[in-house]
Parts: C-alpha cells; structure tokens; sequence
C-alpha cells in the first residue's frame, strides 16, 4: 500500500462519513411528520419494488423513458464497478481479477458496454434538455436548464469519459490481451496510440483521478439536489399505498383537536417523504387538467414547495418553534396557494402517472380540511352548499320530497330486503337534475326490462357526501356518511346499483371506513353484464345517435378501474365501438367537476369542460358517450357555451333504452 492508496483511502472515508451525514440530516426531517402505518403486507411491497423500480413500469410509459431505463440499470451495473474502484484505490491487491479469468472479463465487457450505453443516455437528456424541452418539465421555481440538472448530466457524462480514459491507457500500457472485452475503451486507446508512453501514463492518472474526484463529488452533491430522489426512490415504492387512493383517512373528532394540515410537520413521514423522492420529471404537470387550463395548481410544484418547506423549516420545528415558512400562502417557493388547493378536481391523473407513486391530491384534500374545519375559509359559493347538504341532504337544498318526483312517472317499489335483490340507489342528481332524472327514468325501464327486482329509498335517501369529503368538509361528511351507513344496515341491503360514479366511490369505498359491507355496482357494469346474459334484448341498434364518441368518468375510470363495460355497452347497443378521443381511458382528461368543482364557479383560466368538449369534437361526433351525470352536465353546458346545437350528450342508459323503443 502506497502512500497516494493512504491518501485516497483517508478521502473516501471523510467523504463517506459526510455523505452519511447529510443523508441523515436530510431523511431525519422525514420523523417529523406524523405516524402512519405502511408497514403491513412485506412481501407485496418487495414486488412493487421489483415492478416500479427495477422493472421502471411507469417510466417506460413515455417514449423518453426508455432513455431512463438504460441510465438506472447502467448505473445499478456500475455500482458493482465504482465500488471496486474505490476498494482498489485503497487495497490495490483487491480487485475482479480475483475472480478469475472469465468472470473478470465478462464482468470488464459489461461494465464497458453499459459505460457507453450511459454516456449516450446522457447525451440525449442534454439534447432534449438544451433544444427540444417539453413544456412540462418547466415551472416558475425549476427550470429544465437548471444549473442542478446540467450540473448531475455533467458529473455522469465526466464520470463515463474518466472510466474511458483509465482503460484505454490500461490497453496500452499493460500486456494484458484487454481490447478484446473492452471494444469502446479500445477506440479510446486507439486514439491514445500514437502519444508517447509518458504522456499516456499521465492521461492514465489524470483519468483515474478525476473519475474519483468526481464519483465522490456526484454522491455527496446527492443529497442536496433534485436528484436526491436516487436515494429516496426505493422507500417510497416500498411504502407506497397498496390501494388505490380513492378514497381519504376519516378524521376522529374530539373537542380541542386540529384537523387537516396546516404546517408541514402536519403531514404524514410518508406525505414528506414523498418530497424527497420526486424526480420533477413533470408527468403529472403534463397530465393535470387544471394545470393544462391555465389554473394556479401545478401537482409537481405542491410536492416541490413541500419539500422546500420541510427544508426551510425543519430546524425550526425541531427546536419546537412557529415555522417561518408558512405552508398556505401566496408568499411564492415553499408555500402552497388557496387558489392552488381549491383548483383540484381530484381526478387523480397525478397519482396514475408518476413513476414514484407519490401521492399528491390527498395532501391537497388535508390542506382543505384545515381551511374548512378549522379556518371556515373556502369559496363563498361552497357555503350554500354545505348548508344544502347539511339541512336537506341534497346540493341543490330542494325539499327531501322531491327526491321522488321521477318516479311518478312509472310504478317504482320502495326497496324490501325480502322482496328485492338490488337497491337502486339513485343519487341526487339523478333525483333533481331535471336532465339526469332522463337518465334514471332510463336506467329504471332497463331494470324492469331485465326482470330483476329492484328498490329505492325514496324520501330517506341522503346524499353520499362526496363532494364534502373531497371538499374537506369532513365533518359533515362523517355525520352523513354514518346516518347513511345506519340506513343501508336496517334496510337489510346487500347489492347497490348507482347511476353516478362518485356516489359508487363513496359507497364502495369511503364507506368501508364506516363499517359498510355491500356490493357496489355502476349501472355500466350492471347493463353490461344484463346484454351478455341476454336478460335486456336489442330490438333494434340505436343507429340513429350515429357515430358516437365516449368520454371516460374520472371517478369510474381511473379511480376504479371501469373502463371496457361502458364500451361494450355502446358497442352492443349501437353496433359499433365508441369513437376514442386522444386521452381515453387512465389517461383521460377530467370534465372539470370532481373534487367539489361541480359546484363552484371556474373564474381561473380556460374552462376544463370547453376544453375537453372541444376534443370530443375533433372527432366529428354525432353524440358524445358518458356514464356520469357531472360528466353529462358538464358536456351539455359545454356545447352550450360553444353553441353547438347537433351533437348531442346521452348517457349508456339512454342509449341503450333507444334500442328498446317500439316507435322506429
């Protein structure tokens, strides 16, 4: 052992111990936030590492992720490599040639090819990055040409160029038959050829030395860039949330307790450590429709104010002292708007495309419980809503007699556990939209047609509360959500069919949290499977809707995973399959009603249902196919405002009821 090998082995302990260190300071804010179990269910965890991390599941789903793919996995070969380079600098003796002969040199072969794969990875994020930046990878506090970004692209691509040097010097200078398992450092020493052999030992050192230098540098500059999500990337896979977030945590209400999040430290270790493993690639940027209507919400710049706030002040709330830093304001980097929060219509686009799985809309949803519950403030057109809901249990605030007045129209049972198999559970939109109740006096003629038995509630049907709880209004939602809950348990209900798919999230999901145990079905899934088992017959296709294009409920769609019934339904029924707009499916583009939105004026920007009807447009629809009855408003209220008088909105129930008509 050498002096420079004492020397190099004293630099990479101090530079080991700091790195530690700043890991440690860094991940320690994480123990700030509050408990919260992710700790169950190992093994499926281990997989969702193995999917979302090594097998970069979501990465791939862009076609610049495939350059990521091959930057991580040539990074995970190299470890193997840049750990033996540092054992070696201190113990020359220790190295791959231990291993023998074919193992080393499979082993130099393949560090060699994936040296090269990464410097041309490295290549194109600097191409893409200098002269073709997508939009969404910009925001007004990180810039795509940020001196953090090219500052990592240079550490990597130097890091390459150093290995290159080292072994195409090797080549040259030693007797051992390498160009054969090294072909990209064998073009370097051919380029080294004609130097003199000092000068090659030199390149030889200097090479070695500035590939320490700055493998060092890259690790411990970690931590404090954007990059730090390398580090924190695995752990948050791992405790990512094993369901889909569809659903929110109930809140315990007890006299002199906070409720929602305010302050930093209010969120969850996972909610901050989320901060930390987001990658700002700008996916979910590009996928928010609130962003992409000119809204103030960027889901990218939530989790990165987040983070800038935890980092802020974390050395403040670990004295016990006020944050100086507050998290709601208008102050700029570090702090989240009200116009930002209340601009979310939970549509969960977000959540479905980042490849970190951070979850961001249910941090948005903690912020307006604060702002509800705690602070009373929140738009002014919310306050008759809440009123409505509370007093008489429906958000238009119509007499609970009304909820009946569709079913003048034909004989409709109120539901029995001994007589009926399914509760109809018609909503209120369904109940006083005077457009939606088209919609169940449809559904209802189907359900007749098939010969199952059905029921309603009549006037003891309630709100689900939805938008309450997405609103932040927990409070009321808990007291609906149990009445509700109490209710379907007398009544001896086991299968529930709902026209509206937010009152199908509630029910199925929210209000398992309530204690309730039934089965949950979307008219869609209903009709559709009533069509195959030949319960509802086609007289005739509904041919006369001509082409017709289908736009997917957010809350059916992304939240729950239903995607093909209604476009077998209209398949069936039309004899066609439904018109694909651009986004379909987990990629489509919200109607701008969720989240409470439905009820509360769109003042900021581009309205999202002009947006999204001008899509469906583009299709040359005769009608526009949905399953949602804010999805139908919303596109009605959009050809409207487009004064687009030939196309029309049906929902599948209606156009499945067209086929039963006898007047053709």
């Amino acid at each position: 052992m050498t002096a420079q090998n004492v020397f190099f082995g004293i630099i990479v302990i101090a530079s080991l111990i700091f790195f530690s260190w700043s890991c440690y300071k860094r991940f320690n804010l994480v123990t700030l936030g509050k408990p919260e179990n992710r700790f169950q269910n190992v093994w499926k965890r281990l997989m969702g590492v193995l999917v979302y991390v090594f097998a970069q599941k979501r990465v791939i789903n862009k076609p610049f992720g495939f350059n990521h793919f091959f930057l991580f996995w040539s990074f995970m070969i190299l470890l193997l490599a840049n750990t033996e380079f540092l054992i070696n600098g201190i113990f020359p003796n220790i190295s791959f040639a231990l291993l023998g002969k074919p193992l080393n040199h499979g082993l130099l072969f393949l560090f060699d090819i994936v040296s090269f794969i990464a410097l041309i990875c490295v290549l194109n994020a600097f191409i893409r990055r200098l002269f073709f930046t997508p939009s969404y990878l910009e925001t007004p506090y990180v810039k795509a040409k940020s001196f953090d970004a090219l500052l990592i692209l240079s550490l990597i691509g130097i890091l390459m160029l150093a290995y290159f040097g080292i072994h195409g010097a090797e080549i040259i200078l030693t007797d051992i038959n390498l160009h054969t398992y090294m072909p990209f450092s064998n073009i370097t020493s051919k380029i080294f050829a004609n130097f003199s052999i000092p000068t090659i030992e030199n390149i030889s050192q200097v090479s070695w030395w500035v590939h320490a230098i700055v493998l060092l540098t890259f690790l411990n500059y970690l931590p404090y860039s954007k990059h730090m999500h390398i580090l924190a990337a695995i752990p948050n896979c791992y405790f990512r949330n094993l369901e889909k977030p569809n659903t929110q945590p109930r809140e315990i209400f007890k006299k002199g307790m906070q409720y929602g999040v305010s302050k930093v430290q209010d969120f969850t270790w996972k909610d901050l450590l989320d901060g930390y493993a987001c990658t700002e690639c700008g996916r979910c940027q590009d996928a928010c429709p609130a962003y992409n209507t000119d809204k103030p919400l960027n889901p990218r710049q939530v989790i990165h104010d987040m983070k800038i706030n935890l980092l802020e002040n974390g050395k403040y709330i670990k004295k016990q002292e006020n944050p100086k830093v507050p998290l709601i304001s208008n102050i700029g980097e570090g702090s989240i708007s009200e116009d930002a929060i209340w601009s979310c219509t939970t549509c969960g686009a977000c959540l479905d495309i980042c490849p970190e799985l951070i979850e961001h809309m249910p941090k948005i949803i903690k912020m307006r419980r604060f702002l509800v519950e705690m602070e009373s403030k929140f738009p002014e057109e919310l306050l008759n809503l809440f009123e409505n809901i509370e007093q008489r249990s429906n958000p238009w605030g119509i007499a609970p007699a009304d909820r009946v007045k569709w079913a003048s129209y034909m004989n409709v049972e109120e539901f029995n556990a001994d007589k009926n198999e399914y509760l109809f559970y018609v909503g209120c939109a369904g109940s006083f939209d005077s457009r939606n109740k088209q919609v169940t006096l449809a559904i209802a003629q189907l359900l007749n047609t098939s010969g199952i038995s059905w029921g309603i509630l009549g006037k003891e049907e309630k709100c689900c509360g939805d938008s309450l709880r997405r609103l932040g209004n927990e409070y009321v939602f808990d007291k609906i959500a149990q009445e509700n809950v109490t209710l379907l348990k007398n009544k001896g209900v086991k299968k529930i069919i709902t026209q509206c798919p937010h009152c199908y999230n509630t029910l199925k999901n929210d209000y398992k949290q309530f204690g309730l145990d039934v089965q949950v079905i979307h008219h869609s899934e209903l009709i559709n499977k009533l069509l195959d088992t030949k319960k509802i017959n086609i007289k005739h296709p509904a041919d006369n809707l001509g082409n017709m294009v289908y736009h997917d409920s957010c809350y059916l769609g992304r939240h729950n995973d239903i995607y093909e019934a209604p476009r077998n339904v209209i398949e069936l029924s039309t004899g066609n399959k439904p018109i694909e707009m651009n986004r379909n499916k987990n990629n489509s583009f919200c109607c701008g009603a969720g989240g409470g939105r439905m009820w509360m004026e769109e003042n900021l920007g581009v309205r999202m249902n002009i947006t999204r009807v001008k899509e469906a447009v583009d299709k040359n629809p005769k009608t526009i196919g949905v399953a949602c009855p804010y999805c139908l408003t919303m596109f009605e209220d959009g050809l409207k405002d487009l004064k687009l008088n030939n196309i029309y909105v049906k929902d599948i129930a209606e156009v499945v009821a067209e086929t039963l008509r006898t007047d053709n």
